[in-house]
């Protein structure tokens, strides 16, 4: 990945010693990413099954965004994980950089920027939606929705091109400590510098600038309604319960990993064994918080994948079903398998998950 955290094993900064204290916790740390991985994958599954249909409330736009999310989340379980755990089975540490390790590099820095990329689209698409919500459906349209995805996918592959060239300007080994094959960016700062300023930074701006005005945005409106209706005070302040967590997360799963490749490329040191496998695989575990944050806090949202998990189980096994209760409903299973077609209704008006607009997180908290 381009966190460009590397513990080289060809140079003297590391001995033999260390080298076989690292792969003795290599089981260790295979069952912890396993897990991981399991996790996420599992998590982004429901999310799938539920947002590759209609959910009340959602636009298509939003959607859209949130299909790119959670495609960009599910990669780490189904494309990071398995790739680097793969090389650390095949890979003989008595060899240098190989091609393999350079396609495996390029795969995990373009997931992570994928990702980075995504959620600054979605804050960005929530900061329209919410504060300019009359002119959301002519700023917003579907060509430029599409076209900000597509920007979020394509434009990563082509900033880290030359993570994928073995003999470049880019060198990869494979790491023992991190079990990932990692980019050596302190052999070229300048470019390594240049990935923070095109990736991280960036991405960080826009959505600590859009939620920021969000929050401030849901406090105004909580404070005038406050004058007109007396039960606002005893309601939990939902700007603080949903955008404060969401950029928590996202700077405690990124920025640990951004300052350590600054600090390896900086420095050319490397830092401690667990330190670095905590910082290179902690950005990952962003792809399952994702799925709370974004998704499971919306009762919209659990409500269309309880029907859907009913109606599956009524598919695949009708006799636990009936011991549920539960009975098919061929209007309720017809229209849990199909795109809403009052998209543009619900686009005209704006309306979003409760991640994504603040007169939905009002409405989620009034009937709590």
């Amino acid at each position: 990945m381009f966190s460009g955290l590397n513990v080289s094993i060809h140079g003297d900064s590391n001995t033999d010693s260390q080298r076989l204290v690292e792969l003795a916790h290599w089981p260790i740390k295979v069952s912890i990413i396993i897990v991981l991985g399991a996790m996420i994958t599992l998590g982004n599954v429901a999310v799938l099954m539920v947002i590759s249909s209609s959910v009340s409330g959602w636009s298509r736009n939003s959607r859209y965004f949130l299909l790119s999310l959670t495609g960009a989340d599910s990669a780490f379980g189904i494309v990071v994980m398995p790739l680097n755990l793969w090389v650390s089975l095949v890979k003989d540490y008595r060899q240098g950089p190989d091609v393999l390790c350079h396609v495996v590099a390029f795969c995990n820095a373009t997931v992570y920027s994928t990702c980075m990329y995504t959620l600054a689209m979605i804050s960005l698409e929530r900061y329209i939606a919410v504060l300019y919500p009359l002119k959301y459906s002519s700023l917003m349209t579907r060509k430029r929705s599409l076209m900000l995805i597509a920007f979020s996918w394509f434009f990563p592959p082509f900033l880290l091109l030359p993570v994928s060239f073995p003999g470049g300007i880019i060198e990869v080994h494979f790491s023992t400590a991190s079990l990932v094959c990692n980019p050596t960016y302190s052999t070229n700062v300048g470019y390594s510098m240049s990935l923070t300023c095109f990736i991280f930074f960036p991405c960080s701006i826009i959505m600590t600038y859009t939620n920021l005005h969000l929050w401030c945005a849901a406090k105004r409106q909580r404070k005038k309604l406050r004058k007109y209706d007396q039960n606002c005070r005893k309601r939990s302040d939902v700007a603080s319960r949903v955008l404060v967590p969401v950029m928590a997360v996202y700077y405690t799963c990124w920025a640990p990993c951004m300052a350590a490749m600054i600090y390896n490329a900086v420095s050319g040191n490397s830092v401690p064994e667990w330190l670095e496998f905590v910082v290179v695989w902690l950005p990952t575990s962003n792809g399952f918080l994702n799925c709370i944050f974004y998704f499971w806090i919306n009762r919209s949202f659990r409500r269309k994948f309880h029907l859907v998990f009913q109606q599956l189980i009524l598919a695949l096994c009708p006799s636990l079903a009936k011991a549920f209760g539960w009975s098919a409903d061929p209007q309720t299973l017809f229209v849990s398998g199909m795109w809403d077609n009052n998209n543009s209704v619900y686009e005209r008006s704006s309306s979003m998950s409760s991640t994504c607009t603040m007169m939905t997180l009002a409405e989620d908290v009034g009937h709590t």
